[in-house]
């Protein structure tokens, strides 16, 4: 990049304009491409209620038909914009028709209906969602790292693997990590992954939707930052046939009623709820999911709903610290990397809260 261009990108608006950028971004009709455009405000706004509504070509999206293409974005969560700083922002919205129905493909509208339900909000339903991915050289679409057309050594050495021949894609991470940060995202660590070119970053706890919202906008930060670096960000769920780890996004659950004494309990008839609709769960956990749920690379198999505690070969995992204490949280092993996060969590405080089997 030249110096020039450079400065231009980097120069501070604020003493010459009360302007902000403000880049909405919402999820496109393949329900994993994200789309964003950028627009000026007249000043700084601290709630998405001061933002206004705005439209785009829907039929370029997937979303519309050419002869009536208008989407109308509402404005749902902003996050200060690591990319141009200052007061720029970033905005997460949702995607309606112009009557104000909520798009086939806008997930955040059903899951906004289940965190705002009373019994819902009322137990106050944590998230930590380990969110997996795999870095890929672009022109070949294989993993960083790897000799085009050939393989690595085998798996072993990556998992949290340090050096020039274990971990690649480092910088990447890091920066991410750092702008999802400074973007007020609640992201609790980071780690290389099992195979090479993997790699996995957690966000949460968070509260009810909030743990989407923030998910979905750490993802579109990843692919800002992948993008400036000429690197393709898969969320395939097996992006590697054969002896290779497949990618998930592991959900970590809790409530007010599991975090209190006697908690152990409530999470065992949880578990047992969610064991009786294993198969509307996994039909809704993320496309391929087959391909990753094969009972092998630390899985359970997709057609066979198991849990256990410490047991990272189950659907769902209890830690030995909820275990010991008899209240905590549970990890559901079963979504994969792909997952919608507004579908996957709000299905999950509905079946484990208002569900009655």
């Amino acid at each position: 990049m030249s110096s020039v261009l450079a400065d231009l990108l980097n120069l501070d608006l604020s003493d010459v304009t009360e302007k902000v950028i403000a880049e909405y971004i919402w999820i496109g009709g393949s329900g994993m491409d994200m789309r964003s455009k950028a627009r000026s405000l007249s000043g700084p706004v601290s709630s998405p209620k001061e933002l206004p509504k705005w439209n785009y070509d829907g039929s370029s999206t997937g979303q519309a038909s050419g002869h009536d293409s208008e989407v109308i974005l509402y404005p749902q969560a902003i996050f200060p914009d690591p990319f141009r700083r200052g007061k720029h922002i970033l905005v997460i919205c949702d995607t309606y028709s112009p009557n104000g129905t909520a798009l086939p493909s806008n997930k955040r509208a059903a899951a906004e209906k289940i965190f705002s339900t009373k019994a819902v909000s009322d137990e106050e339903p944590w998230y930590g969602l380990e969110q997996e991915y795999t870095l890929l050289q672009k022109d070949v679409k294989w993993p960083l790292g790897w000799p085009i057309g050939g393989f690595p050594g085998p798996q072993g050495p990556y998992y949290c693997g340090v050096g020039a021949d274990k971990a690649w894609g480092r910088d990447i991470v890091d920066a991410h990590y750092k702008a999802c940060l400074y973007a007020g995202i609640n992201v609790s660590g980071t780690n290389g992954e099992v195979m090479p070119g993997q790699w996995e970053f957690q966000v949460g706890p968070s509260v009810g939707i909030s743990a989407a919202d923030e998910l979905w906008c750490a993802r579109y930060i990843m692919e800002r930052i992948t993008e400036k670096e000429g690197v393709v960000l898969s969320f395939d769920p097996k992006p590697i046939e054969g002896d290779w780890n497949g990618a998930g996004c592991h959900t970590n659950y809790s409530t007010k009623s599991t975090r209190k004494e006697g908690g152990f309990e409530v999470i065992k008839k949880a578990i047992e709820k969610l064991r009786l609709r294993h198969k509307e769960h996994i039909s809704a956990y993320g496309e391929g999911n087959e391909r990753r749920l094969t009972g092998r690379h630390e899985t359970a198999d997709i057609h066979t709903f198991s849990w256990g505690v410490a047991n990272r070969g189950a659907s769902v995992r209890v830690g030995r610290d909820t275990e010991k204490d008899g209240k905590g949280y549970f990890e559901d092993r079963r979504p994969a990397s792909n997952m919608d996060p507004y579908i996957v969590t709000s299905m999950i405080a509905e079946t484990t809260i208002l569900w009655k089997p």
